[in-house]
């Protein structure tokens, strides 16, 4: 960041690239011209998935990679065939990978888990903790995030200001802003009955379950399921743009009982029948209980 003058969000990646000096393409997993692009080094997780020479073709497709970082030429290699807007995370992430000398020992593959943000295996943590500094400016999201109200509108301005995507957006605001004050944040289908896919899993109904460390430390025992079937109760039928809002009751690990204030946002992509609902709780308040006499 300070090679590159502590930069105005948002970041600009190829200035990244260029002050690191990167290279940077995109491949497809049937793309004939990658034959040449021979290995055995590649990790997925830290897990070395292949004992003898791997066309990277063949990788590609056995282990859903969609992004790449190749050490001894200095080159990031990302899957063409995602939406551009993933593009910038996962490119981020094989950036850090490319600035820790000790992750130079192999050749990291990366697929969707771990590009996720809280993927555990210890390389890939690290390397989506730099992807998260890089792209969110260190502590300057921070310090704007805390001077919002937590709010969908105010994840939808910091998504603008610094260029991210919606829903890295929206993790990066409950972990930022929730250090203190608990918040949840959830990533799913359409939370209505009427709305949700066929190959829908009640059992595991969202994409991501977001703990602020403040809500992780009270509410440990609520799972996503209780709470995406609370929020179900308000969302209405539309697919696109606010779903409602509430207050809603959540009991804490010791059977006490607060408010959180919730609101639901869809995102409708193409084709229409496909997007993801965003939703965002803050805490508010402990409920009182009135009791008439």
């Amino acid at each position: 960041m300070r090679g590159l003058g502590n930069p105005e969000p948002p970041l600009r990646l190829d200035d990244v690239r260029a002050l690191l000096k990167l290279d940077r393409a995109y491949y497809t997993a049937d793309d004939p011209g990658l034959i040449e692009e021979v290995f055995s080094r590649i990790r997925v997780a830290t897990i070395q998935v292949s004992l003898r020479p791997m066309l990277l073709v063949e990788a590609i497709k056995k282990w859903s990679l969609e992004a790449l970082y190749i050490p001894d030429r200095r080159r990031i290699l990302l899957d063409s065939s995602l939406p551009e807007k993933k593009h910038r995370w996962s490119e981020a992430h094989e950036v850090t990978h490319s600035l820790l000398p000790w992750h130079e020992d192999v050749m990291h593959g990366d697929n969707r888990h771990t590009l996720l943000p809280d993927c555990r295996a210890e390389i890939e943590a690290e390397a989506n903790y730099g992807a998260g500094r890089l792209l969110f400016l260190r502590d300057r999201f921070g310090q704007e995030a805390n001077a919002l109200p937590s709010s969908i509108a105010s994840v939808q301005s910091l998504h603008t200001t610094f260029g991210n995507t919606i829903s890295s957006t929206l993790w990066r605001f409950v972990e930022t802003a929730g250090v203190n004050r608990p918040m949840v944040g959830l990533i799913s289908c359409h939370p209505n009955a009427s709305r949700r896919p066929a190959d829908f899993d009640p059992a595991k109904p969202c994409r991501h379950f977001i703990q602020s460390p403040a809500f992780a430390a009270r509410f440990a025992n609520l799972g996503e399921r209780e709470v995406f079937e609370t929020i179900a109760r308000y969302c209405c039928e539309k697919m696109g743009g606010p779903l409602g809002s509430a207050d809603l009751v959540l009991t804490d690990d010791n059977g006490e009982e607060h408010v959180f204030g919730f609101e639901t946002f869809f995102i409708r992509y193409r084709p229409p029948a496909i997007g993801e609902a965003l939703t965002l709780g803050s805490y508010s308040r402990p409920r009182v209980n009135t009791v008439a006499v």
